[in-house]
């Protein structure tokens, strides 16, 4: 049987950052050019989002505390209270500051972010997109946070982007999208370390040229799935077989941003995408620019976790 693709959110104009709290059972995500976090509760299919001043990347619930977030807001990561309801947010606080070392990256923005099993903050930035959606290459850095303390791992990012861990948090997948490919490293769950960066899959060797890779998630099987922004598809690859292409899922939305595994069973993958002008072509909704959800995939995700402080 054909999995079921279904429309569930409509005119997002960059929907990014899906995270689903298990414990509220409901879906998180931002849409970065529209300045909002927005939730989104299946059981009722209520539709809620708060405003920003100027870009949010992330939205990640802290662990054991309601109403409680950590935002990634333009270079800033931030401490959140909202209700979930409201058009504006209770509290904002700053945590940590990235990006500031020159001028020139002071025009950068944070991206992608996610959690490993202790909680600790992994979040990417990227060149701010300046002319026909295009970004300045090299410009981003990947980080960690963790005990309100900021570490910087690597530079020389072009758009930093999905970040999945292996099962038994010994290997982190990630995407530099502008790289064209999903590498891994070695990771050290009890300090944090990562090491021995090397490629797992390769956009071009596998005939995916003309899109990214953008944002990824794991099953239980430990293959990855990675939405293909400009592709029209979300594909599932083999983490443990270097360039090992498994299926595609074929979106109507051109600009697939990323995944995460939802649902009561983590059975349903939700599914984020953009409809903004690159290079002068209109993207018109509803296709484009919606969140789907697709179900009858036959595997299901393995949980995401919250921040800890």
């Amino acid at each position: 049987m054909a999995p079921k693709i279904e429309r569930i959110i409509e005119n997002i104009e960059l929907g990014e950052g899906p995270h689903w709290d298990i414990s509220a059972q409901v879906l998180y995500f931002v849409d970065i050019f529209s300045k909002t976090i927005n939730k989104y509760d299946p059981s009722t299919k209520k539709h809620t989002k708060a405003h920003f001043d100027t870009y949010v990347s992330f939205i990640i619930p802290v662990e054991g505390e309601v109403n409680k977030f950590v935002v990634g807001l333009g270079r800033h990561i931030v401490f959140v209270v909202w209700d979930g309801e409201s058009d504006k947010v209770e509290e904002i606080k700053m945590l940590a500051e990235v990006d500031h070392q020159s001028p020139e990256s002071m025009e950068n923005r944070l991206n992608d972010a996610k959690c490993d099993t202790s909680g600790r903050l992994w979040a990417g930035t990227m060149g701010v997109e300046k002319i026909n959606g295009q970004v300045k290459p090299n410009m981003g850095s990947f980080y960690s946070y963790a005990d309100r303390k900021l570490k910087k791992h690597f530079n020389q990012i072009g758009i930093s982007n999905g970040l999945a861990w292996s099962r038994d948090n010994k290997k982190l997948f990630y995407i530099d999208s502008m790289k064209g490919t999903i590498d891994q490293l070695d990771f050290d769950s009890s300090n944090g370390d990562i090491s021995n960066r090397r490629t797992l899959f390769t956009f071009e060797k596998n005939q995916l040229n003309g899109c990214l890779p953008d944002g990824m998630t794991i099953d239980e099987d430990e293959n990855l799935w990675v939405a293909c922004f400009n592709g029209n598809k979300v594909i599932k690859i083999d983490s443990k077989n270097p360039e090992t292409l498994l299926d595609t899922i074929s979106l109507p939305a051109k600009q697939v941003t990323s995944v995460a595994w939802g649902g009561s069973n983590l059975d349903e993958l939700y599914v984020t995408s953009a409809k903004f002008l690159v290079d002068g072509i209109v993207l018109n909704p509803p296709d484009h620019g919606s969140i789907y959800k697709i179900t009858g995939l036959g595997t299901k995700g393995l949980p995401m976790s919250n921040f800890r402080f």
